[in-house]
């Protein structure tokens, strides 16, 4: 029998619920599966520090979205998935999220490279647990979105630092180029040259940001 430790974290118990009616539902028959689960950061962080000194989980899922640790210091899935490479890591992450701009998925991929990346809106029960056997033997495993991302991002030649993909992020999400100092770290002469940049890199000739949000939705980059 393979015994198989999973921790699920999500701060919607029927969400945790129907993921693990689909995994219990469809595992092999020689597969034991041993599910625990937590709704919010406290609740993950004690059951990843008792299985550190206990048995260690072999997977753990994360939903970005969750209610922070009591001292504010584990604020999301990511805080914890982070945490978790630390405390077990042997443990395989995967990252289920409704979160899917660009921006959101390069930093996930970038900080966590998670041994499985699914967008809850892509998923089905099949697919999760497709996913689920996969991960196990041989990681990662990419929903749709994320793989789409990842074949436009890679096709294309553009090379994006991490201040400008988030110029682009926050122009997108309607936020003015005079209050973008307020998020950024950088004098506004060097918000203006980034942007000047980015207006080149993206080949925009007539020099309107929306065109550089539609050039840069196009190549995948939001």
């Amino acid at each position: 029998m393979q015994q198989i430790q999973i921790l699920m974290v999500d701060d919607h118990p029927i969400i945790l619920e129907g993921y693990q009616n689909v995994l219990m539902a469809t595992k092999k028959p020689e597969q034991l599966l041993i599910i625990e689960t937590a709704n919010n950061c406290d609740e993950a962080i004690t059951l990843m520090k008792r299985a550190s000194r206990d048995r260690p989980y072999d997977l753990c899922f994360f939903d970005i979205s969750l209610p922070p640790s009591s001292d504010g210091k584990v604020t999301s899935g990511e805080d914890l998935a982070i945490l978790s490479r630390e405390l077990l890591p042997q443990a395989k992450v995967i990252i289920l999220t409704m979160f899917n701009e660009s921006f959101r998925i390069h930093n996930i991929l970038k900080e966590i490279n998670p041994d499985g990346f699914l967008i809850k809106s892509d998923l089905t029960s099949s697919e999760l647990a497709e996913a689920f056997q996969h991960i196990l033997i041989d990681p990662p495993y990419y929903s749709s979105t994320v793989s789409n991302y990842l074949k436009k991002t890679v096709s294309s030649d553009i090379y994006l630092d991490d201040i400008n993909r988030k110029i682009l992020h926050l122009l997108s999400q309607g936020i003015k180029t005079r209050s973008l100092k307020e998020y950024i770290d950088l004098s506004m002469s060097a918000i203006e040259k980034r942007k000047k940049q980015l207006k080149l890199l993206f080949g925009v000739s007539d020099g309107k940001d929306e065109t550089l949000l539609e050039e840069a939705r196009d190549k995948g980059f939001l």
